[in-house]
């Protein structure tokens, strides 16, 4: 079995989490500076967990169309090779992240990373509740 990865993509930053082998616990992992090299460090992080699939944020706007942000992650995740990229909705992560942080009273105000990593956990939870839904209604 692999392992899933997932990333909340960022104008500055991309937050990465990862699940398990059995696919049901999400982990924060890093936080990858959006430069000329996070798709590089994305793969390698990728290819050094065994991950089979990429889950990207979507942060579609609230009617659920896709807007600026959006397509600007759909650009960045057609540049991801040789594993399988899927896509799930994000709107709201970042406030249940930084909820997430309050509630165990992480102060985020000066490393926003942690916020980013926190969302990429919820952006990977999301995905596979789905996931488990999905194969449990068949």
């Amino acid at each position: 079995m692999h392992k899933i990865m997932a990333l909340d993509i960022g104008t500055k930053r991309i937050g990465v989490a990862l699940s398990d082998y059995l696919q049901v616990i999400a982990s924060g992992v890093v936080c990858v500076e959006r430069n000329f090299e996070a798709l590089t460090r994305i793969e390698a992080i990728a290819k050094e967990n065994n991950v089979a699939k990429i889950v990207v944020g979507l942060p579609l706007n609230m009617d659920g169309s896709r807007g600026e942000q959006a397509q600007d992650c759909v650009n960045f995740a057609s540049k991801i090779t040789g594993f399988e990229v899927v896509y799930e909705d994000e709107r709201l992560t970042s406030e249940a992240a930084e909820e997430n942080l309050r509630s165990r009273k992480i102060d985020f105000r000066k490393n926003k990373s942690l916020v980013d990593i926190e969302s990429a956990c919820i952006i990977l939870e999301q995905y596979l509740e789905n996931k488990d839904r999905a194969s449990s209604a068949r």
